[in-house]
């Protein structure tokens, strides 16, 4: 009875070894891919966008994630001028719908690792089309270090089919804004990881690069966090991106 009893915990050990194993091996898989970025086209004065903002503020908690909230501008000219939109955001979507050979821009619009547009209150679509990015193991390692004076920035080399935009995004984390007027007049709306900037830092031709900026830019709009994508010319695949706030970017 005793060597019974012993042998079953001998299996039991040698099971849960194999599962310790068996994540380990999982998680070393997981090391290549970047986090499945999700852009979100959005706006105060469009009322089909708050269930969506409220899905990227969902998406904003996961880890495998980075979450973007970009305001546009184009729906100002209805009654009320969208306090956190910036032409820069609209120059984006822009550029996506003639990368993407689409007639137009709309709201809301979620756009996933630069490739794959939907609409962004849709819940069920956003979760099928981030799982399907998540298979691409295809990656280009990015790091972000701040110090009080500068931003340093690191592309790791992989191979390149061509040559790619590294962008850099200035974000806000968390915003809550009441709405005057237009199809959200009286709403309280609650925003995450909202872009106040974005400008393009530099091009990435499979070789590692390393960029060193400066931290203070009087010019830079309020933000607590930073954002980093490599992106396939300029507007296509998001070959990589990383993600620094707080405390990590004091």
């Amino acid at each position: 009875m005793v060597r019974a009893m012993l042998r079953r915990t001998l299996n039991v050990l040698a099971l849960t070894f194999a599962g310790i194993l068996a994540v380990g091996a999982s998680r070393a898989g997981d090391a290549g891919q970047h986090p499945v970025v999700v852009e979100l086209f959005t706006s105060q004065g469009c009322d089909t966008c708050p269930p969506a903002d409220a899905v990227l503020a969902q998406l904003a908690d996961r880890k495998d994630i980075i979450a973007l909230s970009l305001p546009v501008t184009y729906w100002d000219m209805l009654g009320w001028k969208d306090t956190l939109a910036t032409d820069a955001n609209t120059r984006r979507q822009k550029a996506y719908a003639e990368a993407m050979g689409r007639g137009g821009v709309y709201t809301p619009q979620m756009i996933v690792d630069g490739t794959t547009d939907l609409v962004g209150n849709r819940a069920q679509a956003v979760d099928a089309a981030i799982a399907a990015h998540e298979m691409d193991a295809a990656a280009v390692h990015v790091s972000i270090q701040t110090t009080p004076s500068e931003i340093h920035i690191v592309v790791g080399a992989a191979p390149s089919s061509g040559d790619a935009t590294i962008w850099l995004f200035h974000i806000l984390s968390r915003a809550t804004v009441k709405v005057g007027a237009g199809e959200n007049n009286g709403r309280t709306l609650s925003y995450r990881n909202i872009v106040r900037n974005v400008k393009s830092i530099g091009v990435w031709k499979g070789q590692t690069v390393t960029l060193s900026l400066p931290r203070d830019d009087p010019a830079t709009p309020q933000h607590d966090a930073l954002a980093v994508l490599v992106q396939q010319h300029g507007y296509g695949k998001i070959l990589g991106a990383a993600m620094i706030g707080r405390p990590e970017y004091r």
